[in-house]
This record gives structure tokens, C-alpha cells and sequence, in this order.
């Protein structure tokens, strides 16, 4: 395990030096800079998403929980030098995808921090359809190609940015373990600045396509759905991300049982 630390913590650090060097000074951002600005911006209709059972656009009681999540992954993150989150979960079904969308807004409502939603579930993308958006992004083509097309990437909102797909991929394991794949975003995080990057990853029990670009995020939470994970996946599930990245906690969602706000769980 101290091996894999090791190797985890000179993953990251080349990294690091990489983004530095793409974009040095970053430890100020402003607004007029680089091509945030410059992103298409998605028209979201607040009916759909509430439909679709994403909530934390405003604050208020439906979205605490997310609130609540928010400032503890924000206070790690900080801690730790750290900006990208993998969402991933044992098997479908457990409302990954749902979490991230809600966590992203509500980290957005931050006037000072941006974030940046990258999908990386490439068999099964689902957030055009939860957001409404129109479906003509192709984040996972754009990748394929080998060229940054950043009209591939489209901002909700002054702090929030999504990089989407509208058809699902066959075999993208190749692709998501590729280190072009992994330059492109090193670049685009450069180049974009956000403060957070949540990505949505596969589910881990069904595919190799998680554990193809978990060398690539800070750390991970796990999604697990009540009604639908059982003990022994999220067991195995955690031991395959901490082998990997550094694993954050568990996310207990869709919890019928429970008071709304204890539905959503993020350990310290």
C-alpha cells in the first residue's frame, strides 16, 4: 500500500508541475481571462431539473444536503492542494450522476469558486438528458480526435461549466486510459481554471472504464444506493479505489427510510 501511496503522490505532483507550467501565476484568476468567458452558455430550465430531482441551483432546504457535502469536500480539497473529484459508484442505478449535478451547483452558488463537471461515463451518459441541455455536445468525440474544441464544454451560469455527451461510447476504456485523453485535460483545466473538477466516472463493478482514469482525479467518493448496493459491493468497491486514488467516504442515497437531511452521508 505505501508503494501505491507513493506513486499516487508523484502522479499527482507531475501533474501539478504540469498545469503550472501550461498556465503559470495561477494563484489568481480573473474573470476577463482565458476562455471561460468565451463558453457557449446552456439556457437550463429550472422545472426540468427540479423534475429530474436536481435541486441545489438555490439554496434552501432540498439542497442542505448538498450544502452540507460541499463545505466538507471544500475544506479537504483545500487542505490537500487538491481539485479533482471522481463520482463513481458500485453498480448502476445508485444516482451518481444526480449527486454530481446537485453537488455542482451547489458549489457553484460559491461566488468564488468555478467548477468544471467533466462526464466520463461514456457507456451510459446521462446529464444532457437530467439538465435539459441541448444534444449536440460530443466531450468524449473531441477527446477521440486528439484536438481541444471548447465549444464542447458549455457554462450554466457565471461559475459552473459542463463537458457532456450526447450518445453513448462502445469500449472507451482504450480512450479513458490514453495519455492523450489525459493531456487534453490536464490542458483544459489549465486553461479553464476551475477550482473544482467533479468528474462522473462509470460505475466500478461493471467495467475496467473507472479504473482507467483514476490515476488522473485527487480522490473519489462512492455513491451507493440503498435499495441497490449491497455490503459486499461497497466493500469491494472502496478497496478498488483505494488502491488507486484516495477515497474521500461513501455517499448513502436513496435512503426512503430517513429524515431528508440524513439521507446524504460524507464522512469526515
Amino acid at each position: 500500500m505505501e508503494r501505491i501511496q507513493s506513486a499516487l503522490a508523484k502522479a499527482r505532483a507531475a501533474r501539478d508541475r504540469k498545469l503550472q507550467g501550461a498556465n503559470p501565476g495561477t494563484g489568481k484568476k480573473t474573470t476577463e481571462s482565458g476562455p471561460w468567458p468565451g463558453l457557449t452558455e446552456m439556457k437550463l430550465n429550472p422545472g426540468h431539473l427540479e423534475s429530474n430531482r436536481i435541486v441545489a441551483m438555490h439554496p434552501g432546504p432540498n439542497a442542505s444536503s448538498f450544502d452540507m457535502m460541499r463545505t466538507n469536500l471544500l475544506r479537504t480539497l483545500r487542505a490537500n492542494g487538491w481539485t479533482r473529484v471522481a463520482i463513481t459508484s458500485p453498480t448502476p442505478g445508485c444516482g451518481k450522476s444526480t449527486l454530481a449535478a446537485n453537488l455542482a451547483f451547489s458549489l457553484a452558488r460559491l461566488a468564488d469558486t468555478r467548477v468544471l463537471v467533466i462526464e466520463l461515463d461514456l457507456r451510459h451518459p446521462s446529464l444532457i438528458r437530467m439538465l435539459g441541455a441541448g444534444a449536440d455536445q460530443n466531450f468524449a468525440g473531441m477527446l477521440a480526435e486528439g484536438k481541444i474544441d471548447y465549444s464542447q464544454i458549455r457554462r450554466a451560469g457565471p461559475n459552473l461549466a459542463f463537458a457532456l455527451n450526447a450518445h453513448p461510447m462502445e469500449n472507451p476504456a482504450e480512450l479513458l486510459s490514453a495519455a492523450r485523453t489525459a493531456d487534453i485535460i490536464d490542458e483544459i483545466e489549465a486553461q479553464l481554471r476551475p477550482d473544482v473538477v467533479l468528474v462522473d466516472l462509470s460505475p466500478v463493478l461493471v467495467s475496467d472504464d473507472a479504473i482507467a482514469f483514476l490515476d488522473q482525479v485527487d480522490c473519489a467518493l462512492m455513491v451507493a444506493g440503498a435499495d441497490e448496493s449491497r455490503v459486499s459491493e461497497i466493500d469491494k468497491c472502496g478497496k478498488d479505489l483505494a488502491t488507486r486514488t484516495q477515497v474521500l467516504g461513501v455517499v448513502l442515497n436513496k435512503c426512503r427510510h430517513m429524515e431528508q437531511e440524513e439521507s446524504l452521508n460524507y464522512p469526515e
